[in-house]
């Protein structure tokens, strides 16, 4: 294949199956020094281009990706979902084991009731409880295709527990430094800043910064993630906390953001954004300025949000179509480094947009599908280098439709691009975020999983049609009849 011209191709992210080794082409390095001008902010798109798959129609089904036990507990659960009776009771047998001592629910002395839950709801969210666990289970997500994991310490603090605040830091320490030691190097680690304690909630909630000894640890976990080459993901909680989680992120950001702190063009430590919060496109303004103001990459991980019911109704959008259209707008945004809209320049003559990565953590297939387009045609006319890093992240046992969507569709930019079909590659990267730690531990976190897949109907109902097709498809296949 003749190169093109200023144009070379190299190989990138050995770990993953050489079948999925991402192709890059690049025209210079330069950082992300212009503007796309693929399409004006806010243009106009037919409808019927926002669902076309992002894979070409005659390639297998992307759930094809998937070993057959996760298509069918992925159906199971979906369809226990699918039932408010079976559900509830479920939530309340998960409640009973989180809090009651009786030998009949407890998971680390009642083998039937360790099995039931190990089989089911641990496997279908959590990746793993030792060392051992974790590292086959990456690696069997990375051959169905995926980048990456972003790894997540089981650690769920509850407000107002009872604690040894000092206790609860080094607890929260140990384990982060653990989880960094575990991920490979370019993924991510999520974490909460909550989970150093729910005196660490409260200090959020008063607007104060971190104790010296939350601050240290956080600084551990942050060098240890920097000197590895892996990416922190803070995660926004209720809006009451939100100013004190901010301050702690960015101050973070300042100083680990830095160009070539850690050799990385992808940021240390990201923020999160809530695209159902009303003031989340101010506060987005807000650090756009202050990244540029400092000299540091902001790392943007954008949510819809899971705290709704908690939240004050003032406080967030006033419909789920109003939090889609946030969310896709500042996306837009983003992607293209440009004020509109709703994100707003804080003054008449703004500065131009700092250096971002950005990382789409939704479920939302029409969303993902949005974003990729508007990636695709950016590389019609520009350099990969010239564009924010984008990353896709969905949660293990969760949209699962989504998630393989897109390692098809980076499957096929890597040929196009090995063959010299394309001239731009840069396929999408999906990631699988997922806990790791003891069953009892992951608790709280498999409740608040459950409590999603409740409150999340619409969503729950999708994953389980697609896993009823994926099941019809492969019996077909299984007995020489056509698959359609």
């Amino acid at each position: 294949m003749k190169p093109a011209k200023l144009r070379t191709m190299r190989l990138r992210s050995p770990r993953l199956p050489c079948s999925y080794q991402q192709i890059r082409t690049i025209r210079s390095t330069q950082g992300q020094g212009t503007q796309s001008s693929a399409a004006p902010l806010g243009s106009n798109r037919h409808p019927n281009e926002l669902h076309k798959p992002l894979a070409p129609a005659h390639r297998e089904p992307p759930l094809s990706t998937l070993p057959l036990s996760s298509v069918l507990r992925t159906f199971l659960i979906t369809s226990v979902s699918s039932s408010p009776t079976i559900l509830g009771a479920s939530i309340s047998l998960l409640k009973r084991m989180l809090k009651s001592k009786s030998y009949l629910v407890d998971v680390d002395r009642n083998p039937v009731i360790r099995a039931l839950l190990y089989q089911t709801f641990y496997k279908q969210f959590c990746i793993g409880e030792t060392r051992a666990e974790v590292q086959k289970s990456m690696q069997q997500l990375h051959a169905c295709g995926y980048t990456d994991v972003i790894l997540e310490y089981a650690l769920e603090v509850l407000e107002g527990g009872a604690e040894n605040s000092e206790a609860a830091v080094e607890r929260w320490r140990k384990g982060m430094l653990e989880t960094v030691a575990l991920a490979n190097s370019g993924s991510f680690v999520g974490l909460k800043w909550s989970g150093l304690g729910s005196s660490a909630l409260q200090l959020m909630k008063d607007k104060s910064p971190p104790s010296r000894s939350m601050d240290a640890a956080m600084r551990a976990v942050c060098d240890a993630a920097s000197a590895k080459n892996v990416s922190l993901l803070p995660a926004a909680e209720e809006s009451n906390t939100n100013p004190g989680y901010e301050a702690w992120t960015l101050n973070l950001q300042r100083i680990y953001n830095r160009p070539s702190s850690n050799g990385s063009r992808r940021p240390t430590v990201y923020s999160t954004y809530q695209a159902y919060l009303r003031a989340t496109p101010g506060v987005l303004s807000s650090h756009l300025v202050d990244a540029k103001t400092n000299n540091y990459t902001l790392g943007v991980k954008l949510v819809r949000g899971a705290y709704l019911a908690s939240e004050p109704k003032q406080l967030v959008q006033a419909s789920k179509e109003d939090t889609d259209n946030a969310y896709d707008m500042l996306v837009e945004n983003l992607l293209k480094r440009q004020y509109g809209g709703i994100l707003q320049p804080l003054d008449s003559k703004p500065d131009p947009f700092p250096r971002i990565a950005v990382m789409l953590a939704t479920h939302n297939a029409d969303s993902v599908r949005k974003a990729q387009k508007l990636r695709n045609a950016q590389l019609s006319q520009t350099s990969v280098d010239h564009l924010p890093d984008l990353c896709y992240g969905q949660l293990q046992g969760m949209a699962d439709e989504v998630s393989c969507e897109l390692v098809q569709a980076a499957k096929a930019a890597l040929e196009a691009g090995a063959t010299g079909e394309e001239g731009m590659v840069d396929p999408p990267k999906a990631y699988k975020a997922t806990t790791w730690g003891g069953m009892r531990d992951c608790l709280n976190y498999l409740l608040r999983r459950a409590a999603e897949n409740r409150d999340a109907a619409g969503r729950t109902k999708a994953t389980r049609e697609a896993m009823a097709a994926e099941l019809f498809r492969r019996i077909r296949v299984r007995f020489g009849l056509k698959a359609t």
